[in-house]
């Protein structure tokens, strides 16, 4: 393999076991990267990853526990970089949303997002080298979706989030975001996703490499790019 810039540094990507989180683990590894996998439930799935990323370390923590997130750090030790990308995605009309179906977004795809940056900042910190976090967000955060609120919300925190993040910890770390179109794995043929395919300028949906190629560029870029969103979606967001 050639040389790569990202030959030999560990990274976390959090969510690893599907989707998107697994391509951007595979595409890492591929990349000469000494993945971390984290997963939630999915095990046979995060096993599966590892194996197709040189039997990389699997680490299972529920993110919604700040007490979990603490323990998955301690046991990964030291990053050269960190993606969050484990997240929630539940449709609901904002008129029901109780406050668990709140929390049970926000819990992972805000405040996990928040904490998991946290503990890898301190460790990044205290090394000479400094380190890299790559935020996944979403068009959500962007556009206003109305059975969507509760998510939307919580993508739109994580993309301001990570500007405040970038100005908080420079110069030694850059914080930047991603936000997916549509990329769909199983559903591509559900309605709503062809309509969506419909409006899209590029004429197709996005994939799971798609997304690890903007995560790819910003662990490699110049650190001096930090606190910014890199839109994948494919034109979807100029309709």
């Amino acid at each position: 393999m050639a040389f790569s810039p990202l030959s030999g540094k560990k990274i976390l990507i959090t969510g690893a076991a599907r989707r998107i989180g697994k391509a951007i683990a595979i595409r890492l590894h591929n990349e000469g990267a000494l993945v971390r996998i984290h997963y939630g439930n999915s095990r046979e799935e995060a096993e599966a990853v590892s194996a197709q990323c040189g039997n990389a370390p699997i680490y299972q923590a529920d993110l919604s526990k700040v007490s979990e997130i603490e323990r998955l750090f301690r046991e990964v030790g030291p990053l050269d970089a960190l993606v969050n990308n484990a997240a929630r995605f539940t449709k609901i009309d904002p008129l029901l949303v109780t406050e668990a179906d709140w929390d049970f977004i926000h819990s992972t795809n805000l405040k996990a997002y928040f904490f998991c940056a946290q503990q890898a900042a301190r460790q990044m910190l205290q090394s000479t080298d400094g380190g890299r976090i790559v935020n996944i967000s979403s068009i959500g955060g962007i556009e206003a979706w109305p059975e969507y609120v509760h998510y939307c919300a919580s993508k739109a925190g994580v993309i301001h989030m990570t500007r405040a993040m970038a100005r908080a910890w420079a110069p030694k770390i850059s914080v930047n975001s991603v936000a997916p179109g549509a990329i769909p794995f199983e559903e591509a043929d559900t309605e709503p996703l062809q309509q969506l395919l419909h409006k899209t300028p590029a004429q197709r949906f996005g994939t799971g490499d798609d997304i690890a190629d903007a995560v790819t560029f910003y662990l490699t870029a110049p650190q001096f790019i930090t606190g910014q969103l890199t839109i994948v979606d494919g034109g979807l967001t100029l309709v």
